[in-house]
């Protein structure tokens, strides 16, 4: 492949892939796919079932490993890394290393690129090489890229240059570097930077304001208190194309179990009690033989925390990413049984997260210190609790060490350095909820063996996994530089400026009492989680009643016409419904009959027969066989049905999407954001004729006519629709003048079914963005909004006080044509051709 010169590209050989995540949106995708594709590279669509061709792609970009074929692109040693590599490749003209650009948390050195300059040579090499190896690279001389500069003072020349020319590096002393690789992981380099670094002109023992974890959200507790906020959100497709198996052992009620079904059903997804059918397993105990079964087969395996986050973040996670996601065990962790445990230095969120984390893992978590207690978990080695620990001969550690035992499944030894190990000026909060399962311990421990009765797909499920977790290197390399540190930094213990623990001022205090304890520190104070079900299934009833609104009203409506609006329905229906119903309530009809006044017996009701189950679920449009004929319909729809094939509307999941043609109806571009098979309506009139399913193969869809009008194949665009999950337009703001032609309510059905944020512009109050500078906006370029218009005077008046909206919320105004939505629906791609602005299009397409 070349580039558009003809001459050979800088990505000639690359074959890219994108993950769209709400940290990468759509929009940004198809900007950097046009960038890379200019150089020669060739951007990958996705396979038939939605999935990463991992047999072609040479990298996959991604700003989260948060997706599914996560571990199988580790298996086959494809490079994932994060859009700062393309952005890098295409400034430098020069393709960067994947290595400092991995999406991993767990090499935490990842967009590191660090150069060095008045360092003692062996602490140089020590540095470099384990930055190297936790994601990081380094740069010999100072450049536009270079991130960090490790130096011991201002002094060095590079210190100087970065001050002039690249405010942005961060000059930080070595200390920075040693408590990280100490801990593991990466912490604020906040107190570390220089000229002023705070660790330097601070005591350990001051106060430090108690940080917030974002790993933290949605992950503090194994039982939830509420399924999702009762304000208005965005459609769920997280379940779309998954079959979800909801465990007996849960400790939910029918009525929350009936409503988890219900959601998981309306966000295109599908409730099954087979194990071996399921996608996703939630449990709430390690055990059971639905359990094993599942985990074995490699299956998602997560508790009730795990089903919630997924709902309220709408975006896929794996159940061993977050420690209180997966199933507990019942009996806890081995050896933590006769343990006693309290907390000090940390607080909110974290505080709750360890409170429950000590009890899955089986010790008693006790709010206050006594004489008896086992262990402290402390944030700093500062405080009441902590001298008094001293005192007592009580085990002071991080809330490492309680993480990993539960991570590994065993009591971690407390000799380990690293969970001994405070930052004299970080409270180790900022780190918590970082750990992520050891998941062959989990194998060995609970689900050892099963290959002799696993399916090939299962074991090739099991086989990613496994082989995903020896490459995962990250976490083994940061744990053997902490073990193998021991007393010593890598540093050697040369680092200037660092107050030894002997040093530090030391207070012989008497054992503390519990009402001082309580008054000085707060740390006895344990926040109190209120539950929130019960408001919560009210919040979820009444967005149930706003949904049916419109449905009501028009009954309403229905109930009032007369004989006179038609020879039946309206109020007469309405009324002989409620006499049938008032008669079936009062005097319910036996089985062998009931006699009428006359003393007849009348003949018994006839049993109502049953359709059996549906195989087929087909949502259909433009068919023209039912048109102006309602008897017939409903006989062909009994007909139909008895086959197990069932005509839906557009408004629910469907198996299949049934046209003459490919067109661009509100209901045939709803339908295929699902990523449905799409087949020809010639199938359905086909089956009632033959009184039987005739085979769907011979019918699918052919339209090449379209397919070159619009320039994409249709098995492409369901490919990419089953990709993008309905989340093509995901965050995507698109405004709609009131009096576009063809009415608001299609364009506003097409897009929010791909995820976009739709709302009304009448260029007055309401509906507006924020004004915002992009230094507010974090310095990134104004992202696009949207404006669909017809060409009346009335909306052309509109156009001058939308782009000044948009300029002053700092986005990229673009006032289009309803066409250019319309193909992005059936293309299944977000792209922008200056065609469809409204400016260009009504000059060369004038209105009659």
């Amino acid at each position: 492949m070349a580039g558009e010169n003809g001459k050979p590209g800088l990505l000639d050989s690359c074959f890219i892939y994108f993950v769209q995540s709400k940290a990468l949106s759509a929009s940004l995708i198809s900007e950097l796919s046009k960038a890379v594709q200019k150089h020669g590279a060739q951007v990958l669509e996705p396979t038939k079932d939605g999935k990463i061709p991992l047999e072609h792609a040479t990298h996959i970009v991604a700003n989260t490993i948060d997706f599914e074929q996560y571990h199988d692109a580790l298996q086959y040693m494809i490079p994932v890394v994060n859009t700062n590599w393309l952005k890098i490749t295409l400034a430098r003209n020069k393709v960067a290393q994947v290595r400092p650009y991995s999406p991993d948390p767990r090499m935490i050195f990842s967009n590191v690129i660090l150069t060095c300059a008045d360092i003692p040579e062996s602490d140089k090499e020590t540095i470099i090489g384990a930055t190297m190896a936790l994601g990081g690279m380094e740069s010999k001389d100072l450049t536009r890229q270079t991130t960090h500069i490790c130096a011991l003072s201002m002094d060095h020349e590079k210190c100087q240059e970065a001050q002039k020319k690249n405010p942005k590096c961060k000059i930080v002393l070595p200390h920075w570097f040693d408590d990280c690789f100490r801990l593991g992981r990466r912490i604020s380099e906040a107190p570390y930077m220089l000229p002023d670094p705070e660790i330097l002109r601070t005591g350990p023992d001051e106060e430090i304001k108690i940080p917030t974890s974002e790993a933290l959200e949605g992950a503090t507790s194994v039982i939830p208190s509420a399924v999702m906020p009762g304000k208005e959100r965005e459609k769920v497709v997280v379940f779309s194309q998954k079959k979800v198996m909801i465990s007996q052992d849960l400790p939910i009620t029918q009525r929350l179990r009936n409503i988890l079904t219900t959601l998981i059903e309306q966000s295109d997804g599908e409730m099954v009690e087979d194990v071996d059918a399921c996608d996703m397993y939630v449990c709430q105990y390690r055990e059971g033989d639905d359990y094993v079964r599942a985990s074995q087969q490699g299956k998602d395996v997560g508790n009730l925390a795990w089903l919630y986050y997924l709902i309220v973040h709408n975006e896929w996670t794996r159940p061993t990413r977050r420690l209180l996601h997966y199933p507990v065990p019942r009996e806890g962790i081995p050896g933590f049984r006769d343990m006693k445990i309290t907390l000090s230095n940390y607080g909110g969120d974290a505080r709750v997260y360890l409170e429950n984390l000590i009890t899955a893992a089986g010790a008693t978590y006790t709010k206050t210190m006594k004489a008896d207690n086992t262990h402290l978990i402390t944030a700093r080695m500062n405080g009441e609790k902590c001298e008094a620990a001293k005192e007592w001969n009580i085990e002071i550690v991080n809330h490492l060490w309680i993480e990993d035992s539960y991570a590994k499944c065993e009591v971690q030894s407390f000799s380990n350095p690293r969970y001994q190990h405070f930052p004299p000026r970080t409270n180790l909060g900022e780190i918590i909820g970082s750990t992520f399962f050891d998941e062959q311990r989990l194998h060995d421990e609970y689900f050892p063996g099963g290959e002799e009765v696993l399916s090939t797909t299962a074991k090739r499920r099991r086989k990613a996994n496994d082989t995903a977790h020896k490459n995962v290197y990250a976490a083994n390399l940061a744990e053997a530089d902490a073990g193998t540190a021991g007393e010593s930094s890598p540093l050697g213990g040369k680092a200037a400026g660092r107050p030894s623990r002997g040093t530090q001022n030391k207070q012989n205090i008497q054992t503390p009492a519990k009402a001082t304890r309580a008054t000085r520190d707060k740390e006895n104070d344990t926040p109190s989680v209120m539950s929130s079900g019960s408001r919560s299934a009210k919040d979820k009833a009444l967005s149930k009643l706003h949904q049916l609104a419109p449905d009501i009203a028009l009954y309403e409506k229905e109930k009032k016409r007369t004989g006179k609006d038609g020879p039946w329905g309206g109020k007469r229906a309405a009324d002989q419904i409620d006499r049938d119903r008032s008669v079936k309530e009062s005097s319910p009809a036996e089985a062998e009959g009931e006699e009428d006044e006359a003393g007849q017996k009348r003949p018994a009701k006839k049993a109502r027969v049953s359709s059996g189950p549906v195989e087929m679920r087909i949502c259909l449009t433009g068919y023209k066989r039912w048109v102006n004929d309602k008897t017939r319909e409903e006989a062909d729809k009994r007909k139909l049905r008895a086959m197990g094939i069932q005509i839906v509307q557009d408004n629910v999941p469907c198996d299949y999407l049934a046209a003459p043609r490919m067109v661009r109806t509100m209901k045939f571009l709803r339908c295929l954001a699902r990523g449905p098979e799409v087949i020809s309506s010639d199938f359905v009139t086909a089956c009632i004729e033959a009184n039987k399913v005739l085979p769907i193969k011979d019918y699918l869809l052919v339209d090449k006519e379209t397919e070159e009008r619009f320039g994409v194949t249709l098995q492409t665009a369901i490919s990419r629709a089953r990709a993008n999950r309905s989340r093509l337009l995901w965050g995507v703001p698109i405004f709609c003048t009131a009096e576009i032609k063809n009415g608001v309510q299609s364009y506003q059905t097409i897009a929010e079914a791909n995820g976009a944020i739709f709302k009304v512009f009448r260029g007055r109050g309401g509906s507006s963005i924020k004004p915002t500078t992009p230094e507010e906006d974090g310095g990134a370029p104004p992202e696009p909004v949207y404006l669909l218009t017809s060409p009346s005077a009335a909306e052309k008046a509109l156009w001058p006080k939308f782009e000044e909206m948009a300029k002053n919320g700092n986005m990229e105004p673009r006032i289009v044509v309803s066409d250019w939505l319309l193909d992005v629906a059936m293309k299944q791609e977000l792209t922008f051709d200056p065609k469809y602005l409204a400016v260009r299009y009504f000059a060369e397409n004038p209105p009659f």
